[in-house]
């Protein structure tokens, strides 16, 4: 009986033993799997957007990328092993912060590196040329990426625009054209001959390309106080805490792309479609040319000419340009053998319609000039809301240091003039800034201007107060513009 029931209380342990195990085994693969899911759950519902550039859906093709479900985990070893392969020119150092964006772009941010990948055969090789006939290095070209998404259309909301971000005075500097009919920002061309030739200029004061990089994203002086600050180090991780926040993440990202783009599918990322480059002939337009009857008379649709010449901003193209138009190779011969017809018929009712744009743009950069008498109770803000301005603006045009104000104080503002335009006229003019109810004082009459007070007008008037309000029968202070006052 004792023997059977030592073997019974055995058998019993090695049961317990077992489960114990099992359990054990299950619970670790549990813990294993457990993040890898939640990274699949992030993949599934995250937006295309990064810290740096945005691009918005509407940006994003139809199609959806071919994604695994299984997120691969590879260790920093592996990585900095592939970074070292990866290097040529320019440095590309691997630790923590190259990690965090790596991780963005292969585990939360998926979708975004596969659209890039689907897009960069429309630009890469422009990329390619243009670096090689400045003799940089061909990394370069992911920088666009960082940029714009690879979108020749993109404006950030601080006013950088195109492939590779130029704010309007950097482009004027590299002889970008910026008008109300084009923006060559925006030109694929013309902005990567600009972005080469800048690059290089910032290179040459660095001479190190991770510098060069950090001053093309916060200017070459931020870059050269953090380099004070630092000591006077040298490279960009000795000044990295002293940079803009921004450029902190810049070089990093950079590094990450270049990871990301070289092993898309050793992160089970492939692109399920990719676009190529349109085939294009150039012409010269040397007349006023209507694009949408180009369209119908070359029989092509819009959307192609606006793919092929991003940096167009109007339906419209005045010939005083000189602008080479591109458009699709097999439309060409069509268009050589009918030129004079074609143009000569693309040609007419343009007039109208550019002296409209002429009239917006004079609209938009005509300003008259108001002088505010501040009142009782009145703040900045409450005055720059009135007209329309800023706050920032107010100080700027009257050299305020800070938002303190008195009442009797004179500010200047500036708004918009109002400009005349006949739809049945050639002729444009400028409508005079100067307000319609003018004071006459030589009538012995004034017309209350806007900020007018009857403190500022006695003073003009050599009358007190008390004369005004008597002679025009005025029992409180207000006023209100236009209103006839009589002085004499």
């Amino acid at each position: 009986m004792e023997r059977k029931k030592l073997l019974r209380i055995f058998v019993i342990v090695l049961l317990m033993v077992n489960i114990f195990f099992t359990t054990t085994s299950f619970a670790q693969i549990e813990e294993t799997e457990e993040p890898i899911n939640e990274g699949v759950e992030e993949i599934e519902e995250v937006e295309v957007e990064d810290s740096v550039f945005v691009v918005t859906p509407s940006d994003i093709p139809v199609t959806t990328p071919v994604l695994s479900t299984e997120v691969p985990i590879v260790p920093d070893e592996l990585i900095a092993d592939r970074l070292s392969c990866l290097e040529k020119e320019m440095p590309l150092t691997f630790n923590k912060t190259i990690r965090t964006f790596v991780d963005y772009f292969t585990v939360r941010n998926r979708k975004y590196a596969v659209v890039m990948e689907r897009r960069k055969n429309l630009y890469f090789p422009i990329f390619e040329e243009y670096l090689k006939k400045h003799n940089m290095p061909d990394e370069l070209k992911y920088l666009s990426i960082v940029e714009s998404g690879l979108n020749p259309r993109a404006v950030s909301p601080a006013g950088a625009a195109g492939l590779w971000q130029f704010m309007p005075g950097t482009g004027k500097i590299y002889h970008l054209e910026q008008n109300p009919y084009i923006d060559e920002r925006m030109d694929p061309y013309q902005a990567t001959e600009a972005a080469c030739k800048y690059l290089k200029e910032l290179y040459n004061i660095f001479n190190d390309w991770e510098l060069a990089l950090a001053s093309y994203n916060c200017g070459p002086g931020n870059v050269r106080k953090a380099i004070r600050r630092s000591g006077y180090k040298d490279s960009f991780w000795e000044v990295y805490k002293y940079l803009p926040a921004e450029t902190r993440g810049y070089v990093p990202q950079f590094v990450a792309v270049i990871y990301t783009m070289n092993y898309l599918k050793d992160h089970n990322m492939v692109a399920d479609t990719i676009e190529y480059p349109m085939q294009f002939d150039t012409i010269q337009v040397s007349r006023n040319l209507n694009l949408n009857k180009l369209c119908e008379q070359l029989n092509i649709c819009m959307e192609d000419i606006e793919k092929l010449n991003p940096a167009l901003k109007k339906n419209i193209i005045p010939g005083h340009l000189n602008y080479v138009l591109r458009i699709p190779s097999d439309k060409y011969p069509f268009f050589a053998e009918n030129r004079n017809v074609i143009l000569d018929s693309c040609s007419k009712d343009c007039e109208k319609e550019i002296n409209l744009i002429t009239v917006q743009v004079a609209q938009a950069n005509t300003q008259r000039k108001i002088v505010y008498t501040v009142r009782n109770g009145d703040v900045l803000g409450k005055i720059a809301a009135r007209h329309n301005v800023t706050v920032s603006q107010l100080r700027s045009w009257n050299k305020l240091r800070g938002n303190t104000i008195r009442v009797g104080q004179r500010l200047v503002i500036y708004k918009k003039g109002a400009v005349n335009y006949n739809a049945n006229s050639n002729n444009t003019t400028v409508a005079k800034t100067e307000p319609k109810t003018t004071k006459t004082l030589s009538k012995g009459v004034y017309y209350v201007q806007p900020g007018d007070t009857l403190w500022s007008i006695s003073r003009k008037s050599n009358l007190t107060i008390d004369q005004l309000k008597k002679k025009n029968n005025l029992k409180g202070n207000d006023l209100k513009v236009g209103m006839k006052l009589i002085i004499g």
